[in-house]
């Protein structure tokens, strides 16, 4: 029996208990003995009683457990070389052009580090504040590199110099390998200088490069 319906049950022999003893005269016994009705009843209701009522336990609550994600590790290269071969030739957006092609005109003829030291002067410029503030516009800025022609870098033959310029270009814009020309701003032929206060930073091929 659920405790709904033991509580109209006991709800109905309490009316009809009431009845009779009402109906009854003072003094006056009935087919029913009070104390009777009353054990009965509390028999009744203690049967109801909290304690003998089953209690549903809540559910536990299941928490999945979070993996920590360990961050992605840099590549590392033992030498240049191997830097500059681990990149692909695609150059994909526009500063990377540019970049490749300042690298190509300005020192393909240059070992790697006089390369990546030539990407390092225009990467710095943009960086600086005293020159355009972007790759492109630091290589088209009038006056600073005579391959430049009207304000546009001539077309290249896409072969094995070039490939090697786009490479050097992405491993100085992701600042995988750290060039020997430092802060430089500046680079020229031993034979000429920027300035008298110039300061030399480094000297590598065919070039010495200044800030």
């Amino acid at each position: 029996m659920t405790i709904l319906q033991r509580a109209a049950t006991i709800a109905a022999m309490t009316f009809s208990l009431a009845g009779l003893l009402g109906n009854s005269a003072p003094g006056q016994a009935t087919g029913l003995d009070r104390s009777t009705v009353n054990l009965t009843a509390l028999a009744n209701l203690n049967a109801l009683s909290p304690q003998n009522v089953p209690q549903i336990a809540p559910a536990a609550a299941t928490v999945a457990a979070v993996e920590p994600v360990a961050p992605a590790e840099e590549e590392e290269f033992d030498t240049l070389a191997q830097a500059v071969a681990a990149q692909d030739s695609a150059a994909a957006d526009e500063a990377l052009q540019c970049l490749a092609g300042a690298i190509y005109f300005e020192s393909k003829g240059e070992p790697l580090t006089g390369q990546l030291a030539v990407a390092e002067v225009i990467i710095n410029r943009a960086k600086s504040g005293r020159f355009p503030t972007n790759v492109c516009g630091v290589v088209k800025q009038r006056g600073q590199f005579s391959f430049v022609r009207g304000g546009q870098i001539p077309n290249i033959n896409a072969g094995a110099a070039y490939r090697t310029a786009i490479a050097v270009a992405k491993v100085a814009l992701a600042s995988a390998w750290n060039s020997p020309a430092d802060k430089a701003l500046y680079f020229n032929t031993p034979d000429r200088r920027p300035s008298v206060r110039a300061i030399k930073v480094a000297s590598i091929g065919n070039h010495v490069f200044y800030r």
